[in-house]
């Protein structure tokens, strides 16, 4: 019988911790709902605007980033753990998507969100978040502050009013000044007045609690993208039924809703048929940086809103990669965690998740009754729109922490920013991790280590402190270090094993010859302060190494 009830709690805790639905819908208070309905639809706001700019950016058709704002949110309810957390189409995600749409057609953006869907989700089950720790902070800002530029950049030629689509910041630049005759000076002013009312809505006085005149600030402040898009919109409107179009539209978008159907496993597209090898095949290295750039940006996101609650890794990669899987089902774009959404979610006091199904239920109305209406959207506005967005993703607090903490987190920055602008996102954050082990491989191979000649008894000694680990790559560098001193001298060798955990067999086996080389010049190296495990590795593979110390704390 207790076997039972211990067997029946672990299998409620499992149940839990997998459908973290469970824990908080059994405490929800009706008081909650109406902070949820009034953030989730605030939320909605944000969403709808940033949605169809992110599919733009992704060089779809803009219903996809609709498409892409819905079922998130809805799956999330379910399985994420963060109350704060909103899922959707992201800035980088659209940019990364965008080569394989503009090469392969719409379907790869569907079949890749499966796909990375998958990905994430076998890396949840299987406890591997782990390997995400090997990409650091100073990489990650890179990369991100490089998507951003890219992404402004694109945008370019929209706000100019120029046609075409660009890619990345040189061929970005380079389109604007082979079509200099193409510029359309009413593009440039609605593009230049949508950043400015942004910039001055974001920065006017505000409070969620203060006076009416504060709460409708507030209000404004938030929901700035819808209003200038809808302001944006009527304008060209107008325009279009007195026959006038001084803008460059966004044109025709799909109609109702989408599809509810598998994943696209094979694909034509510019009249040549793609099966599903082809298909993931041309998705190259994508396929691989995608889902990890996705969890590190969602994970970064949980732990920046999880208000000083533990937070389940494990959980919140399965929650991504099954809302990537379901909004595979409609034709959705990849998604991942939304920091600019996530803000706004918890600036609006939402309580728990269900606010995500008033966001959801949002964005699903506008894709199924106002799709109409988005083709009157300004180009110009849509740029406007996301170059703003791009402006406050640059961590400018954080450039100046890296270059005043350490230069050389700074530099592996700049080296990943550089090499994501020029070289593309994936080759970008290759050359950023690469550069990262490098200074990793340097300082592990060059640790700190104290080697000075003492007097002790009256006999001159080399006293030897590692200040910390010592492993296979220092090994060499060390022994040298302490012959090279040791020549100096003709005492003895005394290493300090204070500061070491652990040793491997390559630093014993060179503490070895290095002992068999002061022999021949009469010295005798001597270790104390060792611990259980680096005595055990010196004594099975140097035993000819001293020790001064009593048997109980040498052996």
């Amino acid at each position: 019988m207790e076997y039972a009830r211990c067997d029946r709690g672990a299998i409620q805790g499992y149940a839990k911790r997998r459908f973290p639905i469970i824990d908080w819908l059994l405490v929800y208070k009706p008081s909650w709902l109406l902070q949820d309905i009034l953030a989730g639809i605030t939320v909605g706001l944000t969403a709808i605007p940033q949605g169809i700019a992110y599919g733009v950016v992704a060089g779809l058709n803009p219903e996809y980033g609709l498409y892409a704002g819905f079922m998130g949110p809805f799956v999330y309810i379910l399985f994420g753990s963060c109350h704060n957390i909103t899922i959707g189409p992201t800035a980088i995600m659209a940019l990364m998507v965008q080569p394989l749409v503009f090469n392969y057609g719409p379907d790869m953006a569907v079949l890749i969100c499966f796909l990375k869907g998958c990905i994430i989700a076998l890396l949840g089950i299987f406890h591997l978040g782990f390997l995400l720790d090997f990409i650091s902070i100073p990489v990650i800002t890179g990369f991100t502050s490089a998507a951003a530029i890219n992404i402004a950049s694109s945008q370019f030629k929209s706000l100019l009013g120029i046609p075409g689509r660009s890619e990345g910041l040189v061929e970005a630049l380079k389109g604007i000044f082979t079509n200099l005759d193409k510029i359309n000076i009413w593009d440039i002013v609605l593009g230049v007045c949508t950043i400015v009312v942004l910039v001055l809505l974001k920065h006017i006085p505000s409070k969620r609690r203060g006076t009416r005149l504060e709460q409708t600030g507030w209000v404004v402040s938030l929901s700035r993208n819808a209003l200038v898009v809808i302001l944006g919109t009527v304008m060209a409107y107008l325009f279009h039924i007195n026959g006038m179009e001084p803008f460059r539209l966004t044109g025709s978008l799909g109609r109702g809703l989408p599809p509810f159907s598998l994943p696209p496993f094979s694909t034509t597209f510019n009249n040549k048929t793609f099966n599903f090898v082809e298909m993931t095949t041309n998705m190259g290295t994508t396929l691989v940086t995608m889902p990890i750039i996705s969890t590190i940006e969602h994970i970064a996101i949980a732990k920046a809103f999880a208000m000083g609650k533990s937070l389940d890794a494990t959980q919140e990669m399965l929650a991504l990669g099954i809302c990537n899987i379901f909004g595979s089902f409609v034709r959705s774009m990849p998604v991942t965690g939304s920091f600019t959404r996530t803000a706004v979610n918890h600036a609006s006091g939402v309580r728990t998740p269900l606010g995500g199904f008033f966001t959801g239920a949002l964005v699903l109305l506008a894709a199924g009754f106002l799709t109409s209406c988005f083709g009157y959207i300004p180009k110009a506005t849509l740029a406007g729109v996301i170059i703003c967005a791009m402006y406050y993703m640059l961590d400018f607090g954080a450039y100046r922490l890296l270059w005043r903490a350490k230069k050389v987190d700074f530099l592996t920055m700049i080296i990943t920013l550089i090499a994501c602008v020029f070289l593309g996102l994936e080759l970008g954050i290759l050359i950023g991790i690469l550069s990262n082990f490098v200074v990793l491989f340097y300082f592990s191979a060059r640790p700190d280590i104290r080697i000075e000649i003492e007097q002790i008894e009256g006999r001159p000694v080399v006293y030897v402190t590692p200040e910390e680990a010592v492993t296979f790559p220092a090994a060499e560098n060390l022994r040298a270090n302490i012959m090279r001193l040791s020549l100096e001298s003709i005492g003895n060798v005394i290493l300090d094993c204070k500061n070491l955990k652990r040793i491997d067999v390559t630093v014993a086996k060179n503490i070895k010859l290095l002992a068999q080389d002061l022999s021949l010049l009469g010295q005798e190296l001597i270790y104390v302060n060792a611990t259980e495990d680096v005595s055990r590795v010196l004594n099975t593979v140097a035993p000819e190494v001293a020790c001064s110390f009593k048997v109980d704390v040498c052996a």
